[in-house]
């Protein structure tokens, strides 16, 4: 019944975009594409919607490319053999390529290579005549790599002024007319020490820059663009007000639009544009071009010289003679040629299937995408999808690429944040992207982000690519599909179809986010016992249990007192490095050693814990917002762990950690939830209690999943151990912690920090040497245990104080067997 549903919407998409789907009129069909060059998505049962970030290579290409690298011998094309000069006609070949895709002449343009669009656009920034009587101006949909023109600009003492473009329809007698006015955001100039006065002297060259698609967005610009800021612009309603000197020159940021539209430069004649490979066709990366106008080209001034761009120097004199070819002068060093020589395997790709059926393909796709989502409503009838870059413009904003960008809605009206869809696209296999995409104009326009926003969020801690989705209510970024030439209807059908069993309620009632269930039905709330007590003195390690173990200020004694650290200063875990779960750990009381062993290493290492650290190597760390002093270990200590884990790292021992900073910072990105007890390297609190019965409940989840036949099920059962618990209760109802605010075991008193959020770690087996990954137990989690973005299994716990103070006593040990007395 599934099937033929499934089969059913298809067919109505079909009949909707039949004509444009999936190259009908092409060498291969869409299906044939996918399963002959991209094997390893179905193999990965992968849905990649990225393509925005960087599109996929196929196997055809990379095969082209292997085998052209493996029989042909290339060399540097700065020398005079036979090979170098093959190289140098397959480099000027290339360069003939990339102008033809973007339809420019060989005697208008030339095409500079780069070590990509970023460094494409930093060339035209550094080397632009910037004087204190230019102009940079750009629209508020760009690139940071675009907005960081601007320091060049500024630092020259140009003004730079961002803009909006706005469109106004008149109708007349020969039909409508459109209008382009410019809404003018602030005028950005550096304080200088002195202006000049007067009308300036010698040319002025001012500059204006676009994408031709943005890429928070999807939104494309018409490139009449180009001609009216060339040709017109003291008619343009804003820029005349601001500017009034100069001949104005052009910037294209086609990094993303040249993978489906790339720009027709014999009818948009824009001066600079960058391209990115990788957007293009997956491979290389670290590869761009700019192609330039040849007038513009000899406008721009290069102060440092390199090999390949200079006729002659001589080093004890100033003398230089710079080479005069375009190419030769801007692109310092040996060009990167093998990437080069591969770019024309990828261009064979897209000219078999034509740019324009991608086009077609790619935005069939995305138009059945959003029509979906737009269509989705909760029980209550509210909307849950919110799209970015709708416009109901005539011309310059004509058309939207293969971009989706969106937030979505709880019910009552909240919004769910970006991480959350995120992470749980992850456990579907379905790679997306959130964020503000490094597209900080888009993202504050559309979200409604104020400069006041931006800035007390900043002062909150909220930076790049962190946690923080939702600050005062609001989004502070939003989630992105991008389709690419590869994508299929299943692979938007399984997203449309995620999003609607994720985040779409069915009830006519408000949550308030709150997906979280517990279970009543045949339990018996009997008394409670501690089961076991687990240790885990290296943090990320495997840990030991003890029948009774001594508490200390910190929590467990010894408990995650070491860390591991890379070189490079990175605090390993097992997200980065899985097979630290092989090293086992035992900590003799009695004879004061913590014994270390690990399958790659022959010896047992023994850590004394009263000495061996060097007491006079003291560093300091920073780790989840809080700094900790730390002492160090021998170097036959770091080579046993190096080879434990087989990585090189280091061995740290926690001495102390500065509260007062940590207090400071926890108003930014700390994690920590504990902030008044001391912590070893714990994450977020003392201890972390895990219910036996809750487990059970879990692996009965587990198994009902695959004896219903869900798609994908494969028979996954987990012990309390794969939550890595100090702590396991038995006895009362599955959840029953979940409502517990204080404990006591025994005669110590402990109070509930709350849930505790679960990660993708929790999906890794360590099982005979091997870490197997899969999407279990964090997706079955995750269908009842979600609370606003958050998925919850135990309780985080922390000591109690007394009047104030921290409990102390002859016996501070905690012994499995105590009875538990919540609340």
């Amino acid at each position: 019944m599934a099937s033929h549903m499934g089969d059913g919407a298809k067919e109505e998409f079909l009949r909707d975009f039949g004509e444009h789907y999936g190259y009908p009129n092409g060498p291969k069909s869409i299906d044939q594409i996918r399963a002959t060059e991209f094997k390893r998505l179905q193999v990965q049962d992968l849905v990649y919607l990225d393509h925005a970030g960087a599109t996929l290579y196929s196997d055809l290409q990379m095969e082209s490319v292997f085998n052209d690298l493996t029989n042909n011998v290339y060399g540097n094309p700065h020398s005079q053999s036979d090979s170098s000069s093959a190289t140098l006609d397959i480099v000027k070949n290339a360069r003939l390529q990339v102008l033809d895709y973007c339809k420019a002449s060989p005697k208008e343009y030339k095409c500079i290579f780069t070590s990509g669009a970023t460094a494409a656009l930093k060339l035209v920034g550094e080397a632009f005549p910037w004087n204190y009587s230019s102009s940079f101006m750009y629209t508020m949909e760009n690139h940071n790599s675009v907005l960081g023109i601007r320091e060049y600009a500024l630092d020259h003492g140009a003004q730079a002024i961002a803009v909006d473009i706005d469109e106004d329809i008149h109708p007349g007698m020969t039909g409508e007319t459109l209008s382009t006015k410019m809404s003018l955001h602030q005028v950005q100039r550096r304080n200088v020490a002195e202006s000049p006065e007067g009308e300036p002297t010698g040319d002025v060259y001012n500059l204006f820059a676009f994408p031709s698609e943005c890429n928070f967005s999807g939104l494309r610009f018409g490139l009449d663009l180009v001609n009216i800021i060339k040709e017109d612009s003291s008619n343009i309603l804003g820029i005349s007000s601001v500017c009034k000197n100069g001949q104005w020159m052009v910037l294209i940021d086609a990094a993303k639009g040249c993978a489906t539209m790339p720009p027709d430069l014999s009818k948009y004649p824009a001066d600079f544009v960058a391209v990115s490979f990788y957007k293009l066709f997956g491979y290389p990366t670290g590869l761009g071009a700019l192609i330039v106008r040849n007038d513009a080209a000899t406008l721009l001034k290069k102060t440092y010289f390199s090999g390949g761009t200079v006729s002659a120097s001589i080093a004890d004199i100033d003398f230089v003679k710079r080479r005069e070819g375009i190419e030769e002068m801007f692109e310092d060093g040996t060009v990167s040629f093998l990437s080069i020589v591969s770019i024309r395997h990828g261009f064979k790709i897209l000219s078999s299937l034509t740019v324009s059926a991608i086009s077609r393909h790619v935005a069939s796709l995305a138009l059945y995408t959003r029509k979906m989502l737009l269509a989705m409503r909760h029980g209550n009838g509210s909307s849950v999808c919110i799209l970015y870059g709708h416009h109901n413009s005539k011309k310059l904003h004509h058309e939207m690429g293969p971009i989706i960008s969106f937030n979505l809605k709880r019910p009552d009206g909240s919004w769910y944040g970006y991480r959350e869809v995120e992470k749980l696209a992850s456990l579907s296999t379905i790679q997306l992207r959130t964020g503000c995409f490094c597209n900080p104009g888009a993202c504050a326009k559309y979200l409604g982000l104020t400069h006041l926003d931006l800035i007390s969020n900043t002062e909150a801690g909220h930076v790049c690519w962190d946690d923080h989705d939702i600050i005062n209510g609001k989004p502070v970024g939003a989630v992105r599909v991008s389709f690419g030439y590869m994508s299929t209807y299943e692979d938007a059908k399984k997203f449309v179809d995620f999003v609607a069993s994720s985040f779409v309620s069915p009830q006519n009632h408000i949550d308030h986010g709150n997906q979280m269930k517990g279970v009543d039905n045949g339990f018996v709330d009997t008394g409670y016992y501690l089961k076991s007590i687990t240790i885990y003195p290296i943090k990320s390690c495997g840990g030991f249990s003890a029948r009774s173990w001594p508490l200390s200020s910190n929590g467990l004694t010894y408990d995650r007192q070491w860390i591991l650290k890379s070189p490079t200063g990175e605090i390993l875990t097992q997200k980065k490095v899985p097979e630290m779960g092989f090293v086992s750990t035992l900590i003799d009381l009695s004879q004061g050693i913590l014994f270390v062993e690990s399958p790659r290493c022959k010896e047992r290492l023994q850590i004394t814990l009263e000495s061996n650290v060097y007491e006079d190597a003291i560093e300091d760390i920073e780790l989840y917002g809080q700094r900790y002093e730390v002492y160090s270990y021998d170097n036959e200590t770091n080579a046993w762990f190096s080879e434990a884990i087989g990585r090189t790292c280091s061995l740290l021992r926690y001495s102390s950690f500065n509260q007062d900073f940590m207090l400071k910072k926890i108003k930014g990105a700390a994690t920590c939830r504990d902030m008044k007890n001391k912590l070893n390297f714990a994450n977020e609190a003392q201890f972390l209690l895990v219910s036996e019965e809750s487990v059970c409940d879990l692996n009965r989840r587990l198994s009902s999943d695959v004896q219903k036949g869900i798609s994908g099920k494969a028979m996954v059962q987990v012990s309390a151990s794969r939550f890595r618990p100090n702590l396991v209760v038995s006895g009362g109802r599955p959840y029953a912690e979940d409502g517990w605010r204080y404990i006591r075991i025994g005669n110590k008193h402990f109070s509930s920090l709350g849930g505790c959020n679960r990660c993708q770690i929790i999906n890794l087996a360590l099982n005979s040497g091997q870490v197997q990954k899969s999407n279990e137990p964090l997706a079955t989690l995750a269908s009842y245990r979600r609370v606003k973005g958050k998925i919850l299994f135990g309780i985080l716990l922390k000591h109690a104080t007394i009047d104030g103070e921290q409990q102390q006593g002859a016996d501070s040990w905690l012994h499995v067997g105590q009875d538990i007395h919540p609340d």
